[in-house]
């Protein structure tokens, strides 16, 4: 079956080179393809190379993407050139003492000249996106077998609902011969009651005739059978979402007109029974692609 639910999660923490990474992606529902990224500044230039990556294979859900970066842990951010401080402490000592100072210079003097203290060099683009490249791949991966498990678990429950509907059908359908006879002995009762007993008999029978393409449910049953077939070619499909909602819509219409034409109380319980199918069909169809 080609269920692939809007609904997944994944995650991961990765070792990114200069940093470690926490990956997440996740997605809802919603009638169009919708990707929004929160990215970290370093990783902004790689914007369109990351949501490629992740949109790969998708068409249809609201997903969410984000990337945090962290330092590794014992990494210095700042680092020390101690020969230049100290070739710096010594400068400024001489100096003051040129001046006729007697004081030493302090250390916020010393870090503040060029070359002491630096910073650590920025995240390279095209190295991150090396280290980043495989696991945005994994995560995709493991982002698309959590949305297949929830596709089976649609499944099947979409397939419970198809049951309740086609047992409820088989109600109706058995039925149908018993509403046949109802119309005749209405039809009938209704004759008497205008033309006494000796009412002229072809007459009576075109009425019926008339009665049963009118309000007879044959049509409708021939018409839900193939709506039946149908549903199980189409839930083969790739993405049969849309397909399969629609034939629903099909299939409610026939229920609604065999209800329309009922006179029983069994057939009108299955038709409750059938539309409450259909309708939980629906929302579990409005999960998946």
């Amino acid at each position: 079956m080609g269920f692939v639910s809007m609904t997944g999660f994944a995650s991961r923490d990765a070792d990114l080179g200069q940093k470690l990474g926490s990956l997440v992606l996740k997605s809802y529902n919603n009638r169009y393809l919708d990707i929004s990224l929160s990215l970290p500044p370093a990783a902004a230039p790689l914007e369109d190379r990351i949501q490629r990556t992740i949109s790969e294979g998708l068409s249809r859900g609201k997903v969410e993407f984000a990337l945090r970066l962290r330092d590794k842990p014992g990494c210095r951010k700042i680092q020390v050139d101690p020969n230049v401080a100290k070739a710096a402490y010594s400068s400024l000592a001489e100096l003051a003492s040129a001046c006729g100072l007697d004081e030493k210079p302090s250390l916020s003097l010393v870090a503040a000249q060029a070359g002491v203290l630096s910073q650590e060099p920025e995240l390279e683009t095209e190295a991150l996106w090396k280290c980043l490249e495989p696991e945005l791949k994994m995560l995709a991966a493991d982002f698309g077998a959590s949305r297949i498990r929830e596709g089976l678990a649609t499944e099947q429950n979409i397939r419970m609902e198809l049951d309740r509907f086609a047992s409820a059908f088989r109600r109706v359908e058995e039925s149908a011969g018993e509403l046949e006879v109802a119309l005749k002995k209405q039809l009938a009762s209704r004759m008497e009651e205008l033309c006494g007993s000796d009412y002229d008999q072809g007459r009576f029978l075109q009425e019926v005739a008339v009665l049963l393409v009118r309000y007879g449910i044959n049509e409708e049953i021939s018409r839900l059978h193939a709506h039946i077939e149908a549903f199980a070619q189409l839930s083969l499909d790739q993405s049969p979402a849309k397909k399969l909602d629609f034939l629903c819509q099909e299939m409610n219409r026939e229920v609604n007109t065999i209800g329309s034409k009922n006179t029983l109380i069994p057939v009108a319980h299955a038709v409750v029974e059938m539309k409450d199918a259909l309708e939980n069909i629906r929302e579990q169809l409005r999960n998946v692609e």
